[in-house]
């Protein structure tokens, strides 16, 4: 599983982009939601990915943030959700909005999101309840920081804290006392050991 990118960016064709990483050139599809946000041709990018392998093809999709991944992950696997949809989703609705929607039962939001009719958004509401709240926390709390390496770290280990079964407000407070250059593995481990104690 290819899990993330860093490279040059080399073309930017809406929804498609073009990541050179060490001479080898990745094609990736990604949400409008990243590609607005993507850097100049030539500059380096740092991606969150996720692989699809069909029989006829394998396919690579790109993220800014670790919250939009983890959407992504929960709308595929939703039946008739294929991966299309799930980016279409995610170019009209940021996590923490798709989080918000399917938590209150709103169905409008989804509704305006081109591909989606009434019953497929009722549908996901119904599937999705209590699934994405990581995706949101993790938006809410790094949103302001953008896709710098360090906010993707964070992300990523409050991520897996979370999905330990460690509560929010456990996890946070494991990771005030972090070093700002922590690795997400180091981090993790320092975590754990804050939660030990």
């Amino acid at each position: 599983m290819i899990g993330r990118l860093r490279g040059q960016l080399l073309e930017k064709r809406p929804p498609q982009i073009l990541v050179d990483v060490s001479g080898v050139g990745y094609e990736v599809d990604v949400p409008m939601s990243t590609f607005c946000n993507l850097p100049a041709e030539g500059a380096e990018v740092t991606l969150f990915t996720h692989l699809v392998v069909r029989e006829d093809a394998q396919l690579l999709y790109g993220f800014a943030t670790g919250a939009e991944r983890a959407a992504f992950r929960e709308l595929i696997k939703i039946s008739g959700v294929g991966p299309r949809i799930a980016l279409a989703i995610l170019s009209g609705l940021s996590p923490e909005k798709l989080s918000e929607a399917v938590e209150s039962g709103e169905t409008a939001p989804l509704i305006r999101v081109p591909g989606i009719g009434k019953k497929t958004a009722e549908r996901l509401v119904l599937e999705l309840k209590g699934k994405l709240a990581g995706s949101a926390i993790v938006t809410g709390l790094f949103a302001a920081a953008g896709a710098t390496e360090a906010s993707s770290h964070n992300a990523d280990i409050l991520s897996a804290l979370l999905a330990l079964g460690y509560s929010e407000r456990e996890a946070k407070a494991a990771m005030k006392g972090l070093p700002p250059e922590a690795s997400v593995s180091d981090g993790i481990r320092l975590a754990l050991k804050a939660l030990a104690r």
